[in-house]
């Protein structure tokens, strides 16, 4: 199918905007000592679906890889908050939605669409693959902030909850989390571990 020379700076205009997902920082670090950009949680989000896929045979993985690609895109004009800050900066979830409409304004409807519905789809956990996405995005989280050389004051006591309802009815994600989780616990600062004992 030949796309008409509109459609393809549409669609290039979005992509351009979308490299922004490059330089948004996310709260973690990477194992380097950088900030970790929201297109590099993206990437190993992805390929957390791909390499956990075999145990989800009913899973549509086309599905669940667009999701995950896609899951975060809103960051792109609003930037990430990290889940600490959540509850004090209002409503993340409405302000990422405006940023992905902002964003998706100039692809073509159809497509323009699928995105949105996605994203809806995700942030509702919808659909089987939208819960296995969520799962997966807090899971990646928390392997990020205990591989990552984070500050000395990081909260790594938050971890220990987080994302919790996300991971804890399907027993093989229970068991990476709680694989995960012990790798947490190894980072907690002794004196939050000593306050929530």
């Amino acid at each position: 199918m030949l796309a008409d020379s509109n459609e393809i700076e549409q669609t290039l205009t979005f992509l351009r905007s979308a490299e922004r997902l490059k330089t948004i920082l996310r709260s973690g670090w990477t194992s380097k000592g950088q900030r970790e950009s929201v297109a590099e949680h993206t990437w190993r989000l992805c390929l957390m679906a791909l390499v956990f896929a075999e145990r989800y045979p009913d899973v549509d993985f086309a599905k669940l890889i667009r999701i995950c690609i896609i899951h975060d895109l809103g960051e792109a004009l609003r930037g990430d908050v990290p889940a600490p800050a959540q509850t004090t900066r209002g409503d993340k979830s409405r302000e990422e939605r405006a940023g992905l409409v902002e964003l998706v304004a100039s692809l073509p409807p159809r497509v323009r669409q699928e995105i949105v519905d996605l994203w809806d789809e995700y942030e509702a956990a919808a659909s089987q693959e939208a819960k296995l996405a969520k799962a997966l995005d807090k899971l990646e989280t928390i392997m990020q902030h205990n591989q990552g050389q984070n500050p000395a004051d990081f909260d790594y006591q938050f971890n220990l909850e987080y994302g919790k309802q996300f991971t804890e009815a399907d027993p093989f994600l229970a068991a990476v989390r709680a694989r995960l989780d012990r790798d947490t616990a190894e980072r907690v600062n002794p004196s939050d571990r000593a306050s929530t004992a």
